[in-house]
């Protein structure tokens, strides 16, 4: 669309390159091509944009075959406007001077013109082959056949109108009769599928009977192997017997000799040991009496020697008791009474034991005192 603008009475249009403008005043054409930009007056001037760049028109519409089944057909069609002035002649490309706004709809012209055009030869091819030829091959003959139509038609060209490319996107039947066709396909691959299914559960049989005769076999080479090796067990078993009784008699022999031997040496190293012994006790037996003998002279020697070492002691410790005793009496031969009783409770004193408390009966006391009183008195 143009960018037209005001200014003072007069407009201002500025085209896209992609837009082809035709200007119009009092009959004459002033500006023609794409992408101009230029001033004019409203009430005298008639404007045409025109759109030279490529266009894509999708379309989709229903065909039947020839066994009458109803298919959708979705196709693109790629056009482009190769003569501006021609289209412009042909079509109503005028624009609103104020607004830059297509007056009419002239693309959806083109496009119906195009649509019903394509559908025409797509509606020929499909109505001569079968569904399931469409399904295979109709998109390749469809789009051949709708771009043979296109290049062909006179009224294009005259339109000004170039087909740039043709693509037929997809042929697809009513959805039962597509789930009823994918139906065979669907059990033939089910079929496949259990198929193999089946093989590789009889080739899991076939391996499982083969692991079974495997094993079988394997139990009985391992039974022939057992019984082999309990033969072979019972050879080695009696061999051993065998060996150990040669080995344990000719070691019962060897005994047998080495304890003769034995006994014989026992019996010499004893008769040399008793008759060492009988040696040693004599010699012992003279060595204990002449020591006995020794000790005895001595003992005797000494208690001679003690009894007359005491014997002299004796007598003189009882002629130092006799001289002190006689040395004693002389001394306390001149003492008083008194002086004598002091002394003897003295004496008496040191050699009693420890008295921690004394009990005095009145009666002593009363003596103590009748003679304490009288010695007083005295």
């Amino acid at each position: 669309m143009a960018d037209i603008t005001r200014r003072l009475g007069w407009r201002h249009l500025r085209g896209a390159p992609t837009a082809h403008i035709r200007h119009h005043s009092g009959g004459k054409l002033l500006h023609d091509g794409p992408g101009l930009s230029f001033w004019f007056r409203a009430l005298t001037a008639a404007l045409s944009e025109v759109p030279v760049d490529d266009r894509e028109l999708a379309m989709t519409f229903h065909a039947r075959t020839s066994d009458f089944q109803d298919v959708a057909v979705q196709a693109t069609v790629t056009y482009r406007i190769g003569d501006p002035a021609l289209a412009a002649a042909r079509l109503d490309f005028s624009v609103d001077p104020d607004t830059g706004v297509w007056r009419g709809a002239p693309l959806e012209q083109l496009g119906t013109l195009l649509t019903e055009t394509a559908q025409q030869h797509a509606l020929d091819v499909l109505a001569r082959t079968s569904l399931s030829a469409a399904l295979v091959d109709g998109v390749a003959a469809v789009r051949e056949r709708v771009a043979a139509g296109l290049a062909a038609e006179p009224r294009l060209p005259a339109t000004g109108i170039e087909v740039v490319a043709v693509r037929v996107v997809a042929l697809r039947p009513e959805p039962e009769v597509e789930r009823a066709l994918r139906t065979p396909a669907r059990e033939q691959i089910q079929q496949e599928a259990d198929r193999a299914t089946y093989e590789r559960r009889a080739v899991a049989v076939e391996r499982e009977r083969t692991i079974a005769e495997n094993e079988l076999a394997s139990q009985i080479e391992l039974a022939r192997r057992e019984e082999q090796l309990v033969e072979q067990r019972g050879t080695n078993a009696r061999r051993e017997a065998e060996e150990h009784a040669a080995a344990d008699a000719v070691r019962a022999e060897a005994e047998a000799a080495r304890t003769v031997k034995l006994a014989e040496a026992e019996a010499k190293r004893s008769l040399q040991l008793a008759e060492a012994e009988a040696k040693r006790s004599v010699q012992l037996a003279d060595a204990e009496a002449r020591r006995t003998e020794r000790l005895a002279e001595a003992e005797a020697a000494r208690s001679v020697r003690l009894a007359r070492a005491e014997a002299e002691g004796a007598r003189e410790v009882g002629e130092a008791r006799a001289q002190a005793q006689a040395a004693w009496l002389r001394v306390h031969g001149d003492v008083d009474v008194a002086t004598l009783h002091a002394l003897t409770g003295t004496r008496l004193a040191e050699n009693l034991p420890n008295i921690d408390s004394v009990t005095i009966s009145p009666d002593v006391l009363t003596g103590l005192l009748a003679r304490l009183g009288h010695g007083e008195s005295a």
